[in-house]
């Protein structure tokens, strides 16, 4: 492996993922423990209109690195455009979105459509390496259809061009997001001879899910989607399981409160207080997770639109609750056990 390729193995990676890893996300994983983390995908076709919308996800924290920009499109002139000017946003690397589901994308030849014609998706990425100086990394799937696995062909070929890491989502695209992710095709790729790391994505859930695609699948890294959303302590938490062997204890009301406060802060300083608020709602389950009695409270939540009113729900509600558990933890005073008889 080249210096480049070295960062990724051992590593728990965030997955790019839509209207999820703005970087105030990026940056509280990175934070909790991700090694790793990938901007939202971003079309090319928009960053080369100079589109509003596209250009705004090339922002990233410093903080956040490393981190890379993931671009996808179906035309290559277009893509080595849309590399271009990732690369003036200076992240550490650039990465193709080849397996992308969704009608509107893949129906289209882009994202997992181009498992359909892999010769264009190697001229792709074989054209943006031509022309860019960064680092240049693939995600992809399985195949299209469970007629048509082609990953470790794909695998080959990506590597002989020069792709730097392969990132494999174990299912097919008409799977989605949805079914079970066969992780043994991590270790063909490896068996095939493919020496560039390759990173295992799909259905990774938990710790004991990291643990197994290290040591039974051989994956050079792991990278984590859906789970860090409901949970964004996975990362640590996992970190925690592989060098001690035992599960970490949950993360405290404090710990969970702190962060949420932290992930909303950024999000009003980025976008404007209205808007950040009402983009943060979707995580209130994630960071309030685990806390009894807290669908009420993710309700009581919604109705307030700035910072401040929400800041102060959060530290009433984690005072309450210490005082609770505190309460619960007494033990009960020898009048009390009279009562009981």
């Amino acid at each position: 492996m080249n210096e480049f390729q070295k960062i990724f193995p051992g590593k728990i990676l965030l997955a790019p993922m839509e209207d999820v890893t703005e970087p105030p996300f990026r940056l509280i994983c990175r934070r909790l423990g991700a090694d790793i983390v990938y901007t939202e995908f971003i079309s090319a076709e928009g960053l080369i209109r100079d589109a509003r919308k596209a250009r705004a996800k090339l922002f990233f924290y410093e903080e956040e690195r490393p981190v890379a920009i993931q671009i996808f499109g179906g035309n290559d002139e277009v893509l080595v455009r849309a590399a271009q000017i990732s690369e003036e946003a200076n992240p550490d690397f650039i990465d193709i979105n080849c397996g992308c589901w969704v009608k509107d994308v893949a129906m289209r030849g882009a994202g997992a459509g181009l498992l359909r014609d892999i010769p264009k998706m190697a001229k792709i990425a074989e054209s943006v390496l031509k022309n860019v100086k960064l680092p240049v990394t693939l995600k992809t799937r399985l195949g299209w259809d469970s007629d048509s696995i082609v990953i470790v062909e794909v695998a080959k070929i990506l590597e002989s061009i020069g792709v730097q890491a392969l990132t494999v989502h174990c299912r097919l695209r008409n799977q989605g997001n949805k079914g079970d992710a066969d992780w043994s095709w991590i270790k063909r790729i490896k068996d095939a001879g493919v020496q560039m790391p390759i990173i295992l994505n799909g259905n990774i859930k938990n710790h004991h899910d990291v643990k197994t695609a290290f040591d039974e699948y051989e994956a050079d890294a792991v990278m984590i989607g859906q789970a860090a959303i409901t949970n964004p302590w996975i990362f640590e938490q996992s970190k925690f399981f592989l060098k001690n062997g035992f599960a970490p204890e949950e993360a405290t009301v404090e710990q969970k409160t702190d962060i949420c406060l932290d992930h909303l802060k950024l999000a009003c300083d980025l976008k404007g207080e209205d808007l950040g608020v009402r983009e943060f709602r979707k995580h209130y389950s994630g960071y309030l997770r685990n806390l009894r009695d807290i669908s009420k409270f993710r309700l009581e939540l919604m109705k307030f639109n700035d910072f401040e009113s929400i800041r102060e729900k959060i530290i009433d509600f984690r005072e309450s609750y210490i005082e609770s558990e505190e309460s619960s933890e007494l033990p009960l005073r020898h009048e009390d056990t009279k009562v009981l008889v």
